[in-house]
């Protein structure tokens, strides 16, 4: 006999749903969602913008009024959105769902991460400091940089990739603010909202072929659904190349395009090309990163069993 419907009290106190960008996530998470009475919950970087619908493939406002979504497009590209905005966001969330199912889904680990084990409680950084830093920066290459942090802290400087600019910056700037390494402050840890409850965690490991092609047809998709004139719009605002919207894949090439100096041909490929290092960088991350109680299944299986 196959096993009962699970009730209400059985489920557990969310649904944890990862996989590489392009995967069938959203999908998933819908159908789980509907099934339960569920909210889905936006837990990707890129997707809590609103300045970018199409390019960072959040769900579309048809497919938003399926089942209630949350912590999609709420953040305005010109803010610095980090992982820790995100688990306080998540807590608040969690904590005024008034018993509905929340479903997590999104690709971005760390974000994951902060709903279980919590973040490191980093000091804030002036904003005085940060722009001071910043210019200093700007037109010196990322590897540069990295020489800088490796002489003032070199621990932390051994961790980060040479051309991670993005995590390279954020260990100057607490080391500017704090004169410490940042590895001072990995100690001191936020419980996540979710720490210690029963969590269902799945992640969606496709076929790396198929993957690869589902990639690529969706920017070209992406392209004809208005994605230029997206980045077009994102493009007159003049924002900080450092913010994390303007380093959304698909951004760069296209701005470069309509700045003249990149052909849009050249810049689809090159958005493509990012996206799919991403989604290979993303396998790698959960399977090194993350706990060996995720489930990987194929993203079909997965949707047929919702």
């Amino acid at each position: 006999m196959p096993p009962p419907e699970p009730t209400f009290a059985d489920q557990p106190a969310a649904i944890l749903i990862a996989g590489p960008t392009a995967s069938g996530k959203s999908a998933l998470a819908t159908a789980l969602a509907l099934r339960h009475g569920g909210v889905v919950v936006n837990t990707d970087s890129m997707q809590v913008y609103g300045d970018l619908r199409v390019l960072t493939a959040r769900p579309s406002p048809e497919e938003e009024a399926i089942v209630p979504h949350r912590l999609y497009g709420h953040v305005d590209g010109a803010l610095n959105y980090s992982a820790g905005h995100f688990a306080r966001d998540a807590a608040a969330l969690v904590a005024d769902l008034d018993g509905r199912l929340p479903v997590f889904v999104g690709g971005t680990g760390l974000y994951f991460r902060a709903l279980e084990e919590g973040l490191s409680d980093l000091p804030p950084v002036p904003d005085g400091v940060r722009a001071a830093l910043r210019e200093t920066a700007e037109g010196r290459p990322t590897e540069a940089l990295h020489a800088d942090l490796a002489a003032l802290d070199p621990e932390g400087a051994a961790t980060l990739r040479p051309s991670d600019r993005a995590r390279v910056m954020r260990a100057l700037e607490i080391h500017a603010a704090t004169g410490r390494p940042i590895a001072a402050f990995h100690g001191s840890r936020v419980p996540g909202p979710l720490a210690g409850r029963p969590l269902r965690k799945i992640f969606l490991a496709p076929d790396r072929d198929r993957l690869r092609a589902r990639i690529d047809a969706r920017f070209r998709a992406m392209m004809s659904e208005g994605a230029l004139d997206e980045v077009a719009r994102l493009r007159e605002r003049r924002l900080d190349p450092m913010l994390p919207i303007m380093r959304a894949h698909g951004v760069p090439g296209l701005i470069a395009h309509l700045d003249g100096t990149l052909g849009l041909e050249e810049a689809i490929l090159r958005g493509q090309n990012d996206t799919r290092r991403y989604a290979k960088r993303q396998f790698t991350w959960f399977r090194h990163q993350m706990g060996g109680d995720w489930a990987w299944t194929d993203p079909e299986a997965a949707l047929a069993g919702a």
